[in-house]
């Protein structure tokens, strides 16, 4: 939209022009059922498989462990209860920690309720998984699965991907990896069984997740068999959106040395100016091993809605950590266990070309709209 500046990239990036490019040549080349014989199915087939081993270069993995789904979502549903599925006789346990996406929480509770048992260890103050308590989770007898994303969606503090799927090596657990927020960003982290990811986070159309399962992960599809997607993920394949995806997910590798130093920068000039022009604000997550577009803040004595509302009229817009609302009156579970502020929560999230200018404008609104909101509130 003119004259609004979109800062909110970790829950979706706008569409990248070879992502665009690509998709309307797909939509007339790859139109056809990629499982039939006749000459357009194969060309559909052929721009599928292509697409298939662009992501996998990328991701660092084989074309044939790649699978694309519907949604990042669904990636992660079928990533953990496929592996927990596969892996019954190993156990029923589930390790996850405590801020993961709600995805991998949902699907948790899921496990749950089917009689499984799910853990969740806990994160210090910068969102930080514990290392020790991760690997006593991951050790204990029966875990057949361990989740870990690579960045936190909300604050992007880093996890200690690497080390964990050493610890999941020594004890011949499988580590199931979301990579929703650094796909395309930052390398993927090696030792992992199972990764997911969505095309959306780094400039792909939505409606295209990716999940990948190592060869010799054990992994069952809880769903019905289908034929197509390595018989992992029913339905027709959206052939023109896949290779789209893959555009973009090519495209924002290449870029991404050049992107990432900028936006970083951007990042720390909000980390630093924010609590400097704002009274009684805690800025939240990782300084230094966080994603490098993402920065959250948050205000004592004022509501995050009404702050979200009132930056989106003056033409920003961005989102929340916290869900806590006046009906609900819960915080989101990330700041939750992290045990940080959850008042007045804002997530900026800077997109491929996001500008200093929009940065510079940002902070120079920001104060007056946090004071009013204090004293309509009645706090001086």
């Amino acid at each position: 939209m003119e004259g609004v500046a979109y800062f909110d990239a970790a829950s979706t990036e706008p569409l990248h022009p070879r992502a665009r490019e690509a998709y309307l040549t797909a939509l007339d080349a790859g139109w056809a059922d990629p499982a039939r014989l006749y000459g357009q199915a194969r060309r559909a087939h052929l721009l599928l498989e292509q697409a298939r081993s662009e992501v996998a270069e990328v991701l660092g993995t084989r074309p044939d462990e790649i699978s694309f789904t519907s949604s990042g979502t669904q990636a992660v549903h079928l990533g953990v209860l496929g592996t927990l599925h596969g892996r019954r006789r190993a156990g029923r346990r589930l390790v996850t920690g405590a801020v993961e996406h709600s995805s991998v929480l949902h699907a948790a509770a899921l496990h749950e309720r089917d009689g499984g048992e799910a853990e969740r260890v806990g994160v210090d103050l910068l969102g930080r998984i514990d290392p020790a308590a991760f690997e006593k989770a991951v050790a204990a007898e029966g875990t057949a699965l361990a989740c870990l994303q690579t960045a936190n969606h909300e604050v992007g503090t880093l996890q200690p991907v690497e080390a964990a799927a050493r610890v999941c090596a020594e004890h011949g657990v499988p580590l199931l990896v979301d990579a929703a927020q650094t796909a395309g960003r930052l390398p993927t982290p090696p030792g992992w069984s199972v990764l997911t990811a969505s095309a959306h986070k780094w400039g792909g159309p939505a409606g295209v997740g990716v999940l990948a399962v190592r060869k010799g992960t054990r992994f069952r599809s809880f769903l019905p068999e289908d034929e197509r997607e390595r018989r992992r993920v029913p339905g027709f394949e959206n052939v023109p959106a896949v290779v789209a995806a893959a555009a973009a997910l090519r495209a924002a590798a290449e870029e991404a040395g050049r992107e990432n130093a900028r936006l970083s920068a951007l990042v720390d000039r909000i980390r630093e100016v924010v609590p400097q022009l704002v009274p009684d604000v805690e800025v939240i997550g990782d300084p230094v091993g966080r994603a490098p577009h993402i920065v959250t803040f948050s205000c004592l004595y004022v509501d995050g809605e009404v702050l979200l509302g009132e930056l989106d009229r003056v033409g920003f817009a961005v989102s929340s950590g916290s869900s806590c609302t006046a009906s609900t009156l819960r915080p989101s579970h990330v700041l939750e266990a992290m045990g940080v502020l959850t008042h007045g929560n804002v997530r900026v999230s800077l997109p491929r070309g996001a500008s200093e200018a929009d940065v510079d404008r940002f902070l120079d609104v920001l104060p007056g709209i946090v004071r009013r909101i204090r004293q309509d509130a009645g706090v001086a």
